[in-house]
């Protein structure tokens, strides 16, 4: 397995329990639609790692810390 599997899979964990928290919302559709993202993302990097990845990363975190605010 790769580091960036394992990078991916930690921030997916972090999303969905950050979801399970949140109260039943937008908010909350929009935390599991980035956890659903890290989610593939994690299973795309353990299969093949390459870098376009980050990129799709990076848009997953800003989505996140726009739902954060």
């Amino acid at each position: 397995m790769s580091d960036a599997y394992d990078y991916f899979r930690a921030h997916a964990i972090a999303a969905v329990r950050k979801a399970r928290a949140l109260r039943p919302g937008r908010s909350k559709q929009k935390q599991r639609t980035v956890a659903r993202v890290y989610h593939l993302l994690s299973k795309e990097a353990a299969l093949a790692p390459n870098i376009h990845h980050l990129d799709d990363f990076r848009v997953a975190r800003r989505l996140e810390r726009q739902i954060g605010r």
